[in-house]
């Protein structure tokens, strides 16, 4: 009998030494009731409660944990029905608010969500729950974490996941869409064909002033070319009669110093100079400084001094025009 009642002890003795001591693993807590109220929370590592007395009431982790929304009907500013889905991520902070001042954390969260999701996607057009959704989701991040705060938890994401029209908004939008490439793909060709027209008559425009250009200065060269040819050619011909006379002048005063010695040499200077008379006049009148001289062959001397000075004029104004 004592047998017994000592392996009773014992038996109660282990169970109560092995229920006073408490595991909690890293990024677990714990909270323990003592006789059915609070008393104290278990941090990660080894713990010690009174047997018979203290008991685990609730055991979470304090790590980041995700909630999966599942896909809900909204109804849209514009009165379009979209499903939405999303993803929460959150964590607790405080594990005695969140045992103690909601029953079935998880969810109350996913029910809060859902009526955040429905009241946000109720504010915007079909159109602007496509483009906004970053604004969407910081929106939903700030009043679920005021909303919980309360729960002694932190929400730190929220993500809308897809956002799916109805089979026929579906098909209006495609419809839209086909319209509005078609309608770009028609600008785009319209404004191609429009500037290659402009080009394409901006380039004849540009030959035609270049041909212009080209037969403009081909005439200029022409007309400079003539000018020049004229001028060349009567500078050659006033010269041949500078020469010429020149050299009635020289054969004239030649035969004057012959004269002296024989009186047939007047005759022929007379002749001489009747027969350079005109081609003389022909130098004379091409001078700037042109004059009229009449010559009697009889008077030799006196002519001889009349041709050496229209000579020299001739020349000057020669030299000068050059």
């Amino acid at each position: 009998m004592e047998q017994i009642f000592l392996l009773i002890s014992l038996a109660l003795g282990g169970s109560a030494l092995a229920g006073s001591v408490k595991i909690i693993n890293q990024g677990n807590e714990a909270l323990v009731e003592r006789l059915g109220s609070y008393n104290a929370k278990l941090e990660p590592g080894l713990n010690f409660m009174i047997p018979f007395f203290d008991r685990v009431v609730y055991r979470e982790t304090i790590r980041e944990k995700v909630i999966d929304i599942p896909p809900q009907k909204c109804i849209t500013r514009d009165n379009v029905a979209i499903e939405v889905d999303a993803v929460v991520y959150w964590r607790i902070v405080d594990m005695e608010k969140a045992y103690y001042k909601v029953e079935n954390l998880t969810a109350a969260m996913v029910n809060l969500v859902l009526t955040q999701i429905r009241s946000e996607m109720g504010q915007l057009e079909l159109d602007q729950t496509f483009t906004a959704r970053t604004e969407v989701n910081e929106i939903l991040l700030r009043d679920l974490d005021i909303a919980t705060d309360p729960w002694g938890v932190k929400v730190t994401r929220v993500e809308l996941r897809d956002i799916v029209p109805s089979k026929a908004v579906q098909d209006s939008m495609e419809l839209q869409m086909t319209a509005e490439r078609r309608k770009r793909a028609a600008i785009l060709t319209s404004e191609g064909e429009r500037e290659a027209a402009v080009n394409s008559s901006r380039g004849r425009a540009e030959a035609q002033v270049l041909e212009a250009e080209a037969n403009q200065k081909a005439v200029i060269l022409q007309a400079e070319a003539q000018q020049k040819a004229t001028i060349l050619k009567a500078e050659a011909e006033r010269q041949q009669q500078v020469l010429k006379a020149h050299a009635v002048a020289q054969s004239s005063e030649i035969l004057a110093q012959k004269m002296k010695d024989n009186p047939k040499a007047q005759q022929a200077l007379e002749v001489l100079l009747a027969l350079g008379y005109l081609d003389m006049g022909a130098a004379i009148g091409q001078s700037g400084s042109a004059k009229v001289m009449f010559m009697d062959p009889r008077t030799i001397p006196g002519t001889i001094e009349g041709i050496r000075s229209i000579v020299s004029d001739v020349q000057s104004d020669g030299v000068m025009g050059r």
